[in-house]
């Protein structure tokens, strides 16, 4: 007898009808997907209808499993082909036929319900407006490009959803399979749209504009293609809707990137309320509760911002990452996984198409490039952040020297928009630092070339790349340009610190060209002491004592120049007295006015003040007589600090006029800051404390633009000094919170936290601040009329500037001890000190010191 299948029990959904002819063999899910060789999950969604229309070979095989031949056979494939499609019954609002005068029976949505969709709300309502003609002119095929896993079929059924009513001839849809032919393709479109040959279409389409999704292209582009240019010229108001990993390429196309959800930016992360409001962080909550209760913890937002952010917002990434949380905590997925992406999978019961795993998501892209494109992918993975099209163009080009010419053969242009349209590169902004890859592919494309044995020579080109731009950059961190430079170099910056890595281990002499070009860039952001590192590193690198000596001279200029900035100067005398030399050698003007000016600084810092003076006025000589008019202008700065030590305030204040006018003939903004700086610390030396304030705070606000947090420290204490000496206590004690958020080690609650030095009593940007804030607390103190607590600030701030390259610091500091300090003898000690400190530094005290002093000594 022939089993009864259950297939004579009148009309039902292919759903309904495979849950009862599977019951009635006495088959679980797991059963007949054993059987059948396909997942449990295709079982299960086919059985729930969530599945728009099962493929051939999908049905053909369950159907083998199940052992149904014959009619009953012919039946339940019938069934699977009509899933989802409603019966003949005419639909209200469907135009008759042209040909026959009847009525058309179409579907109204012939489609899965559409699930939760996160972050997607614009492109939704974009592409529902392109789709209707809201946004113009409709194109006939629009098609949703982008890496496996980003997002496709779920925006694609959302669109759908929401213009359906817009399409009264239907919407429904398509699953390509590997082996789908034209044929095939045509024969499903027409299952769909419930007509019996791919011929009747014409017809059946020509009543209403209906809409067609097309899911997977990439699984048989060519039939495609072929198959949608035939119903292009049967149905001409047949929309297509197409998902896959890259574009159909047909004439009109309109193609639409489907890009991953967007990341909290870089920086602290704040608290989960402002996280969450970010897509990516959004959708990676809505997976994490379905896996585990609890919200994140507070100590758990870094991890989840760094985690979306590494995952590049890309939606599967995120969903295989947040199923990890049913076992880990937010820090121990991103500790364990951060750093191997590439690893993530589902569960290996779900492993059933390509995509679950990330290198399999990403894999199935790359397949897509010709071997050039690989080669070109493989080389692009260097870049560690966003980048342009010109320095694409420096990683992909092979150049050739010949008579000092570079020859191109490559245009990244095309290249990008292939990338572009395959969803494996993003691009965010109008800047030109805009492209980026995601980091799943980055990584997916490093380990390709580690393969292939490439990786060495990709980083070795990516740090001559890099070594040209930081050159470039470098002419141009004077002048005008001065914050363009700096904002190129802040653009790049992760790029820059990857290609100094790599290069000081497998390319020392591009490391040192590198390195030797950062310098000023470094003091701009604060990076001294990493900056003073790496260029000690490679001078000492017996690899690099072959290298050109001029460049030698400029990583030797440079690295004394940061070692100014943390007060470690005189370590680095014999450096810039070495470069000195070199550029005296070879006749490099640029090079020895830059020499001498770091000297000049180093001097002073040894209290080798004739020594110093004598450097200064050898470059104001050699900037006349060659005609270098900034540095003149950095000349005149300099020699400003001797008339402030020997008291000729007046002599200060015309140097600085010079130094204004000068950089603003060279348009050397900086400089021009930078001396207006000075003249605010020379208003309050000279007691004209509101101008002092007011001339500090319009240069606060220019150096927030130009970075610089040395001379913004320094600014903050000549502010805080004025209004201390003001009395306007509220303000002062405003500025002292600033300094002490910045870098003030300890609570500082009291002068005990003022007195830390570092090694070898050098004071660094701590230990400075340090003694700016206890001598802003001093002068508070001793305008309260409490002259004890003063006296204790006033021994603080002295011995927290002890060591500090300018003792007039330590001078001032001692000159107020002895003007509040009761006590004779501690008077008398502080006097003998201040004495000493003057006749060291050269200092001539100015008249309201002498006046003080002059004042406590009569008490």
């Amino acid at each position: 007898m022939t089993p009864d299948h259950g297939l004579d029990q009148g009309p039902a959904g292919f759903d309904e009808l495979l849950r009862r002819v599977r019951r009635s063999a006495g088959l679980t899910q797991a059963d007949l997907a054993a059987r059948a060789g396909v997942g449990v999950r295709t079982v299960r969604d086919l059985e729930r209808g969530r599945s728009m229309r099962p493929q051939r070979t999908t049905v053909e095989l369950i159907a083998t499993a199940l052992g149904l031949t014959g009619a009953d056979r012919s039946a339940f494939v019938a069934a699977a082909r009509n899933q989802g499609t409603p019966g003949n019954e005419p639909v209200s609002g469907v135009p008759a036929d042209a040909a026959s005068g009847t009525r058309t029976a179409a579907p109204t949505l012939a489609l899965p319900p559409v699930g939760e969709l996160i972050g997607r709300d614009r492109d939704v309502l974009e592409l529902a407006g392109m789709l209707t003609g809201a946004d113009g002119a409709v194109p006939a095929l629009v098609s949703l490009v982008g890496l496996a896993g980003v997002g496709k079929s779920a925006l694609g059924l959302a669109v759908a959803h929401r213009v359906v009513e817009q399409f009264p001839g239907g919407a429904a849809g398509i699953v390509i399979s590997e082996l789908s032919t034209t044929s095939d393709v045509l024969s499903a479109v027409a299952t769909v749209f419930t007509v019996g040959r791919p011929a009747d279409l014409a017809g059946r389409l020509a009543a209403a504009p209906a809409l067609l999704l097309v899911d997977a292209v990439e699984r048989s582009p060519n039939a495609v293609a072929e198959a949608l240019q035939q119903l292009a010229r049967a149905a001409p108001t047949l929309r297509v809707l197409a998902m896959g990993r890259h574009p159909v390429g047909l004439p009109g196309e309109r193609v639409w990137p489907v890009t991953p959800l967007e990341v909290p930016p870089a920086g602290p992360p704040g608290d989960l309320g402002t996280v969450a409001g970010y897509p990516a962080v959004a959708l990676f909550l809505a997976r994490l509760r379905q896996v585990r209760r609890e919200p994140p913890r507070p100590d758990e937002v870094g991890a989840l911002v760094g985690l979306v952010r590494r995952l590049g917002g890309l939606p599967l990434a995120i969903e295989l990452a947040a199923a990890r949380g049913r076992i880990l905590d937010l820090n121990e997925i991103i500790d364990r996984y951060g750093d191997r992406l590439l690893d993530l999978a589902g569960p290996p019961a779900t492993r059933q198409a390509v995509g679950v795993s990330l290198r399999d998501a990403v894999a199935a892209s790359y397949r897509l490039l010709d071997p050039g494109e690989r080669a070109a992918l493989r080389r692009l993975s260097a870049f560690r952040n966003r980048w342009s099209v010109e320095l694409a163009e420096g990683m992909l080009t092979d150049e050739r020297e010949r008579s000092g010419e570079v020859e191109k053969s490559v245009d990244a242009v095309p290249l990008l928009d292939r990338l572009l349209a395959l969803g494996l590169l993003s691009s965010r902004g109008t800047g030109p630092f805009r492209f980026r890859l995601l980091d799943v592919v980055r990584d997916f494309a490093s380990e390709r070339a580690a393969v292939n044995a490439e990786l060495t020579e990709i980083r070795r080109r990516h740090a001559v790349l890099f070594a040209r731009l930081a050159e470039s950059a470098a002419q141009e961190l004077v002048g005008a340009n001065l914050a363009a430079a700096v904002r190129r170099l802040d653009d790049v910056s992760s790029d820059l610190w990857a290609a100094l890595a790599h290069a000081a281990t497998d390319d020392p002499h591009t490391a040192l060209r590198l390195a030797a070009s950062l310098p000023r860039w470094w003091r701009f952001r604060g990076r001294d002491v990493a900056g003073r590192q790496w260029l000690r590193r490679l001078l000492d690198d017996p690899r690099t004592a072959d290298a050109d000596p001029v460049r030698r001279a400029w990583a030797q200029v440079g690295v004394a120049q940061l070692a100014q900035e943390h007060s470690a100067g005189p370590e680095e005398l014999p450096a810039a007295q070495a470069a000195l030399t070199t550029f005296q050698r070879v006749e490099d003007v640029a090079g020895e006015l830059a020499a001498r000016s770091v000297l000049c600084g180093l001097w002073v810092a040894l209290g080798g003040h004739d020594e110093a003076r004598r450097h200064g006025e050898a470059v104001l000589a050699l900037a006349e007589r060659t005609g270098r008019v900034r540095d003149m202008a950095v000349a005149q700065n300099n020699l400003t600090w001797h008339d402030i030590r020997v008291g000729d305030l007046r002599a200060a204040r015309r140097r600085l006029a010079a130094v204004d006018r000068l950089s603003a003939q060279c348009g050397e903004e900086r400089l021009r800051v930078l001396a207006r700086a000075n003249l605010a610390e020379l208003a309050r030396l000279d007691g004209r404390y509101a101008d002092a304030v007011e001339q500090g705070r319009r240069v606060l606000s220019a150096l927030r633009d130009l970075g610089d947090p040395g001379h913004h420290r320094r600014v903050l204490g000549t502010i805080g000094l004025a209004l201390a000496e003001q009395g306007r206590f509220d303000e002062a004690g405003a500025v002292l919170d600033e300094l002490r958020s910045r870098t003030e080690p300890g609570d500082g609650t009291g002068p005990a936290a003022a007195r830390g030095q570092g090694p070898g009593g050098a004071t660094g940007p701590a230990e400075r601040d340090a003694g700016i804030c206890a001598l802003i607390e001093a002068t508070l103190a001793l305008r309260r009329g409490d002259r004890d607590w003063a006296a204790e600030w006033y021994a603080a701030a002295a011995e927290a500037y002890a060591g500090s390259r300018d003792l007039r610091d330590v001078a001032e500091s001692l000159v107020g001890l002895v003007a509040s300090t009761e006590d004779p003898r501690a008077r008398s000690v502080a006097q003998d000190r201040l004495t000493q400190v003057c006749r060291e530094g050269g200092i001539t005290l100015l008249p309201r010191e002498r006046k003080l002093i002059a004042a406590a000594l009569d008490r």
